[in-house]
Parts: C-alpha cells; structure tokens; sequence
C-alpha cells in the first residue's frame, strides 16, 4: 500500500452513514474507492453530480459521466445531475457535510493554503474557496513533508491562503491530527512503526498530544 492509498482508506472511516461528501481533485478522489460497505454515503461533484460511484473498471468508462477534475466515475443508483451554479447552491448552501481536500500547506490555527505557489501557472482557485468555507468539516488529505522533506504543517501558512480557520482534520501518511480552535493542534493518531517524536520533528507547528493516542489503522 502506497502513502496516498493509506492516507484515502483512513480518511473513508471518517464518514457517517447519510453524509453528503465532496472530494477535491488529486487524492481526495482515491477515497471513493475505500468507503465501507457498511455505509451509505452521497459523494458531490461540483460539476454538477450528487451520487458519484467508484471509478469505473478499464473500457466501461463514458465520456459524459466525469467528475469535476476530469476523471471518469459511475454515478450510483439515485444519483442526479444538474448545472454547475445549482451544484455550488448546494456547496455555498451548507448542505455539504464534509470535503476532502489536498493541501500545500496548513497552520495550526486551520489556515489552509492549496491552490497556487507564487511564479508557478495554475488553473486558479476553482471550488476549493467555496468548499472549505461551505461544508461542515473540512479534511485535508496531504502528505506530511514535502519533496524535499520540509514540513508541510507549520506554524503559520507562507503560500496565499485559500481560507483561515477552516481546516478540523488533518490525514497524513504519518498521522492524524484535529485543529482544536484556541488550543492548536492535537495528534490523534499516529502512523504503525513511528513515535510521537518522530511526528514532531516532520511537523513545524508544536503538537499537543491526545491521551487517547492510538495507531492508524486502515
């Protein structure tokens, strides 16, 4: 199992039986794919689908069933379709409960920063904007360090901010951490085989320790 694999199959558990869920693009999509059987969940595209199913096996895909970055995907039965200004209705209405998205960075006090580096072209902000201010809970899904193995979890975002104060839960390939307002950030979970310090030395931002600590498990 890859990191992007671990990080999506934790982040399936966190969903509720009745919950409406939006997946950014990248990542955040994977986690379709591992929603447990017990459960059922209505998945938003904001292109314009409530009702979006796993990713479709090798040549049953069709072109007009896509999400919102491209990909194709089944729609599941009572799944609708509509224009893309009543899918933000729905977004911009709080009747999201919960989306996951990918992140560049994020700080200690929830601020999220995922659309842009400075110099680099990107496609813009997208629905990323209204999704982090519009659902219930936000979820990032985002490796722990950089490339380059610099942290990713500071104490205060450096790149343009999507929102501020938005971020409640942070999955990685090394833990899971809450965004617990006036307090920080609290470890929660850590990944099998590390310690609490290594989580700390990957992490900029301090870490308060739960004590209900436990492994991640997928």
């Amino acid at each position: 199992m890859n990191n992007r694999e671990f990080i999506a199959k934790r982040i399936a558990k966190e969903l509720k039986d009745g919950d409406v869920v939006n997946l950014g693009i990248g990542m955040p999509t994977m986690v379709a794919n591992y929603i447990p059987k017990d459960i059922q969940i209505m998945l938003q595209a904001e292109n314009g689908i409530l009702g979006v199913g796993p990713k479709p096996a090798l040549e049953e895909e069709r072109p007009d069933c896509i999400d919102a970055g491209g990909n194709y995907v089944t729609a599941v039965k009572g799944a609708c379709f509509f224009d893309s200004s009543f899918s933000f209705c729905i977004i911009r209405g709080g009747h999201v409960d919960i989306t996951v998205l990918g992140a560049l960075e994020v700080d200690e006090e929830g601020n999220v920063a995922n659309w842009m580096i400075p110099g680099k072209k990107v496609p813009g902000m997208g629905g990323a904007m209204d999704l982090v201010v519009g659902a219930k809970k936000v979820i990032l899904a985002m490796e722990h360090v950089s490339k380059n193995g610099s942290p990713k979890i500071l104490k205060k975002c450096r790149l343009p901010l999507t929102a501020v104060n938005v971020a409640k839960t942070i999955v990685t390939d090394m833990a899971v951490i809450d965004v617990v307002p006036d307090k920080g950030l609290v470890l929660k979970e850590i990944a099998p085989g590390l310690s609490v310090e290594e989580v700390q030395r990957a992490t900029e931002a301090h870490l308060m320790i739960s004590p209900d600590l436990k492994f991640i498990e997928v």
